[in-house]
């Protein structure tokens, strides 16, 4: 095995890709053959991104009553979980969040809300007022993840100040209708697309552990490969009391370390993100990820769950001696 890890990273590292086959076979490495595929994720990573590390931040801006039916989600309203319900933020709160996630470290801050989509009118009006001053305002790189998203949408967002739009595809277009069925999975796709063509960087990826098989958290990376995304953010479900998913067990940090390596071999200059639920489930081995080839992370709490403390976080990247930039994830 660790001469074909090392025969498929020649490959990459001279421009090449990898196989489906070839990933999973990767995916089921065990023993030191895992720590080879780490060390061959972190080579790659360091000749197509560099070793720094990226760090982004998100605000709740608009919370709960969800249509949607997304089985992991304690914003649905299909679930009976207890998280906060509140509408859109204002404007200063908006951009308070801003002067906060440049204070912790970020460069990338994600105005995130519950809900399809957005539509034209006041909410859609009080975001881009926020981003244009965020702009202005701020070294901080703004970012938008409203949902579904149409063209003339996504060209406002654009024209306000949107650097990137955040949209995930969850998880394999296969699975995807076991963990949601109120919108089709090519919306999501085209929501993507649409937000390409305005011009915005795109950051899409999915969440792990809500059942898939490897095969199927392979094909969502080729389905990323295909979309061409800038940045992947790569989550592990954090199963929240109220939801369908609330008795699914965390995955071991072992299988979540070798799913991120795998990842940076299929896409090998992308900045991945490890964003929820790293606490959960890597636990004491959060640092490893980024020897297995991770990019970044997000500081700070997520949209309905509590994040590590950011001073743990910093004195993590501290303790690694890593250098650290800007990402949205």
């Amino acid at each position: 095995m660790k001469q074909f890890i090392s025969k498929v990273t020649d490959r990459i590292i001279n421009g090449g890709e990898i196989s489906e086959d070839e990933a999973l076979r990767l995916s089921t490495v065990s023993g030191t053959d895992r720590f080879a595929l780490f060390m061959a994720a972190n080579r790659v990573k360091e000749h197509f991104v560099g070793s720094r590390v990226s760090l982004c931040s998100i605000i709740n801006a608009k919370s709960g009553r969800c249509a949607e039916n997304c089985a992991f989600c304690a914003q649905s309203s299909h679930h009976s979980s207890d998280v906060p319900i509140y509408p859109l933020l204002d404007e200063e709160s908006l951009v308070a969040g801003a002067y906060a996630a440049e204070k912790c470290g970020s460069i990338c801050y994600g105005i995130v809300t519950s809900g399809t989509g957005i539509t034209p009118g006041d909410e859609l009006d009080r975001i881009c007022k926020a981003l244009k001053r965020i702009r202005m305002e701020t070294s901080i790189n703004p970012s938008c993840s409203l949902g579904i998203l149409d063209n003339e949408t996504a060209k406002r967002l654009k024209d306000a100040g949107s650097d990137t739009y955040h949209h995930n595809l969850e998880t394999s277009r296969s699975f995807f209708p076991l963990i949601c069925t109120t919108h089709d999975y090519e919306e999501d796709v085209a929501t993507v697309k649409a937000a390409k063509s305005a011009g915005m960087k795109v950051c899409s990826g999915g969440i792990f552990g809500l059942g898939e098989t490897p095969a199927q958290r392979i094909e969502m990376a080729l389905t990323l490969r295909e979309l061409v995304v800038d940045s992947v953010p790569l989550n592990f479900l954090n199963p929240i009391a109220g939801t369908r998913l609330e008795n699914a067990s965390n995955i071991s940090p072992q299988e979540c370390l070798v799913t991120i390596a795998v990842y940076r071999l299929l896409l090998p200059d992308k900045l991945i993100t490890v964003c929820g639920g790293r606490e959960k489930n890597l636990r004491d081995l959060q640092s490893w990820m980024f020897f297995a080839g991770a990019s970044g992370t997000m500081i700070g709490n997520y949209l309905t769950t509590t994040g590590r403390n950011t001073d743990d976080d910093w004195q993590m990247l501290r303790d690694l001696e890593i250098d650290t930039e800007g990402c949205c994830g």
